[in-house]
């Protein structure tokens, strides 16, 4: 009988524990990453900066590159850079805006990406997504997946405790992302990617039942899991859909009905979770959801976030244009304004305060 086989698109190393970041050097030549340990790290002139000085006498034979922010010309400007010597690998230290820089990067010169995330704020650390601002506003470009996942969670701890809730926020929606993706084949017929939904949700789960709290080692290892699983889900599936349905609809329409005043993006893709669970008509899920985001201090209702009802309202009714032809609870319900004004009431006293 022929044995057939899958190859899943994932890190070679991924190496997540307190004390992750001194040992760097060493796993890459482990890992035969970077032997000669010539290597193009981005840092930003904040907390990548402090690290570093920590950082640079292990490394010696790397060249370290400032990333203003998180646009495309950063990018751009940060592989043109990279591009004129010669690296085993490019480095990402940093958050967010910056590892999203240095994949993109490391795709345009053909390297490898290793990131070393300095917080936990959401799911796009490992993911084969860079999403940078343009002149549009906020565009996702496809990359290959880094090559090597690196948490320090004597590092993580140090970063502000909200960037650790806006990762709970973000690896919870997964829950609501998968539910929206079961609905597209049920209605449509959309084909599920079945391991790629298993481990999405696994990954939100066990963030969800976890009974600890920012603050212990093991809940942040659960979370930083949870977070690198979802990028190897979207990897395997080939797109955002294991992490990305109402929830994220949610929240890309905040950010852009509000840019000046948009919170982090967990907190929002959380309370975009939650009232998605209870448009579904999962009404303890919801209400579980929302007791969990709030143990962890995220924001359940828009007014925490400092949105009126009316603009919440709003940002659900423009959410399905923002992700055209993916299919969630918000296009199957396809509710007017005055709907969603009477189920967000609703939905107030079905979470309780």
């Amino acid at each position: 009988m022929p044995v057939l086989t899958r190859l899943i698109p994932s890190p070679l190393v991924v190496d997540i524990r307190p004390g992750a970041l001194d040992d760097l050097a060493g796993v890459l030549a482990d890992e035969r990453i970077s032997q000669s340990g010539r290597l193009a790290v981005a840092v930003s002139n904040g907390s990548g900066a402090r690290l570093r000085e920590r950082l640079a006498p292990s490394l010696p034979g790397a060249t370290w590159y400032e990333v203003g922010g998180g646009t495309i010309d950063d990018a751009v400007r940060l592989a043109s850079d990279i591009k004129a010597d010669r690296y085993d690998a490019v480095v990402g230290l940093g958050g967010g805006k910056i590892i999203d820089c240095a994949k993109f990067a490391a795709a345009r010169v053909g390297l490898p990406l290793v990131a070393v995330a300095t917080n936990l704020a959401h799911d796009g650390l490992c993911s084969p997504v860079a999403t940078l601002d343009n002149d549009a506003g906020r565009g996702s470009y496809g990359v290959p997946n880094p090559i090597a996942v690196v948490i320090d969670l004597n590092v993580i701890r140090e970063a502000p405790v909200r960037f650790v809730r806006s990762g709970i926020g973000d690896a919870i929606s997964n829950i609501s992302a998968v539910a929206d993706w079961e609905l597209a084949n049920r209605v449509n017929g959309e084909k599920i990617d079945g391991l790629a939904a298993a481990m999405a949700r696994q990954a939100g789960e066990s963030v969800l039942r976890h009974p600890g709290g920012v603050g212990d080692d093991g809940f942040l290892q659960v979370l930083a899991e949870a977070l690198v699983l979802t990028g190897i889900a979207m990897s395997v599936s080939g797109d955002s859909r294991p992490s990305s349905g109402a929830c994220h609809e949610i929240n890309h329409a905040f950010d852009l009905l509000y840019p000046k005043r948009a919170a982090a993006h967990g907190e929002q893709c959380g309370i975009g979770a939650a009232f998605a669970m209870y448009l579904r008509g999962a009404h303890e899920e919801a209400a579980y959801m929302a007791g969990v985001l709030r143990r962890h201090g995220l924001p359940v209702l828009p007014e925490e976030i400092g949105f009126s009802v009316d603009e919440f309202v709003r940002a659900v009714e423009f959410a399905p244009e923002t992700r055209p032809g993916r299919y969630t609870i918000l296009e199957h319900l396809d509710l007017k304004t005055n709907q969603i004004k009477d189920t967000y009431a609703d939905y107030v006293k079905a979470i309780g305060s």
